[in-house]
């Protein structure tokens, strides 16, 4: 479909999310003028998430408000509330629940995450047993804790689960937190900075429980406690499982392509890969279901759950389906994310799981406001600051122009060199409650290849 045919024609866009709303704005920006599908298994229009871990669960702001704001009317056709089942790629048709099957001649696939659910389905159907992800979701675990339990168990300790204690404890109710990592956060920021993580939990009346399992999840009917693996027991009267994301892909199965846990590997320009390796030139991804390689973290495929790379990606893979190859672009933003909790404002750039050592380049951990960079092999690969956020840009800037590390003077506050550089401390995923935010999943597309003989 060469030149000017690539702004007509029909385009399916397969999830009502962030990703898959911006990408149909800038579909029509780009002069799109074709027919445009959006299917989403949620009956409501695309809205943040975000806010449903903060202003939500603090009942500052209904569950129903935050609906995205549109741009501009991408003129698209919204199939609400049925989910895809199935993709034939060589029809080019997308199966939907209802029995429906769109034709499309290119496909943008935004699914995005679901929460990872409590193992145990008997356990996890118990009254007072939640995750979070969804508005749904919130609204019911808002209203819960408007009712004043009398404690909440949160089993995970990322950002997600230290959200959800930040927020109970600001409605001052008694929280446990569990955490099989030896410190919060420790999976996205490292062993130095999740130390402080730690003393931030405590510090606002955290009951934090490091280094232990949840074994069971008690109750008849109706949750009340947890065993845990050094043999304690947590009684609560609400659980809230905050065990990371799986990627919705399971309806890609059966399509030919990358499609696997830690979602479906696309290039550069955000065109989807097939099984062995063969990019597609009809098939685009976007957002948190996307695996794409990026140069300044050697090439490995990034896995992303940051608001900004949804945007950022959704609007180069928009460009890139409706324009020639010498004109499409790549997708080369640097990961940036933010989290507000127990009343400091924590902001990364780069990937600090891509790291061997870290320095503290301003500030302190005793006074609680910081700026860490991170490197490997010598170069600066990341930066988070505590409340420190107007020393991020400069960071960014190391990060984009491969710096050495550790980082030269210029920093704010140090008049020579970073501190002595001290191992990142970064430990194996395998090894947490919680799932990591950024990761590195390697080179290939997928390992679930199987070799084709040519025939002889």
């Amino acid at each position: 479909m060469p030149g000017d045919d690539l702004k007509s024609g029909r385009i399916v866009i397969v999830g009502a999310s962030l990703a898959g709303l911006r990408a149909a704005e800038a579909l029509r920006d780009e002069g799109f003028t074709g027919s445009l599908t959006v299917v989403g298994d949620e009956p409501h229009p695309p809205y943040d998430r975000p806010p449903l871990s903060k202003q939500v669960l603090l009942g500052q702001a209904p569950a129903g408000t935050t609906e995205l704001p549109m741009r501009r009317d991408p003129d698209a056709d919204w199939r609400l509330g049925v989910r895809a089942t199935g993709l034939d790629v060589l029809e080019k048709r997308v199966t939907l629940a209802d029995g429906e099957s769109l034709p499309y001649d290119r496909l943008l696939i935004t699914t995005g995450t679901r929460a990872r659910p409590w193992p145990n389905p008997e356990e996890a159907a118990r009254d007072g047993v939640f995750t979070l992800r969804t508005c749904g979701d919130a609204a019911a675990l808002a209203d819960r804790l408007a009712g004043h339990p009398e404690r909440v168990l949160v089993i995970g300790g990322g950002f997600t689960g230290s959200e959800i204690a930040s927020a109970c404890r600001e409605r001052g109710l008694e929280v446990t937190v569990t955490e099989r990592g030896p410190a919060p956060l420790v999976g996205a920021l490292g062993g130095t900075l999740s130390k402080l993580a730690a003393v931030m939990h405590r510090n606002h009346g955290v009951d934090l429980r490091t280094g232990v399992t949840v074994t069971a999840l008690r109750g008849n009917g109706r949750f009340t406690g947890a065993d845990l693996s050094d043999g304690s027991r947590v009684d609560a009267d609400l659980c809230v499982a905050a065990l990371g994301a799986l990627r919705n892909v399971e309806w890609l199965a059966d399509s030919g392509l990358a499609a696997g846990p830690r979602g479906i590997a696309c290039d550069a320009g955000c065109r989807a890969f097939t099984m062995y390796g063969i990019v597609t030139d009809d098939i685009f991804v976007a957002g948190d279901v996307s695996r794409f390689p990026h140069p300044l973290f050697g090439y490995q495929m990034l896995s992303l759950e940051h608001w900004g790379n949804a945007v950022a990606q959704a609007q180069v893979a928009a460009h890139n389906m409706v324009n020639p190859g010498p004109l499409r672009r790549p997708h080369l933003a640097i990961p940036t994310f933010w989290s507000t909790q127990f009343g400091l404002n924590i902001k990364s750039v780069g990937v600090p799981s891509y790291s061997d050592h870290v320095v503290i380049a301003q500030g302190s951990l005793e006074t609680r406001r910081v700026a860490m960079v991170y490197g490997y092999q010598g170069r600066v690969t990341a930066a988070v600051t505590v409340d420190m956020a107007k020393s991020l840009p400069y960071y960014q800037h190391l990060i984009e122009t491969a710096a050495p590390f550790p980082p030269p003077p210029g920093a704010a506050d140090r008049a020579i060199a970073a501190d002595i550089p001290i191992p990142s401390d970064v430990p194996d995923p395998k090894g947490l409650s919680h799932g990591p935010t950024v990761a590195l999943t390697g080179y290939l597309p997928d390992r679930r290849l199987t070799m084709v003989q040519p025939l002889s």
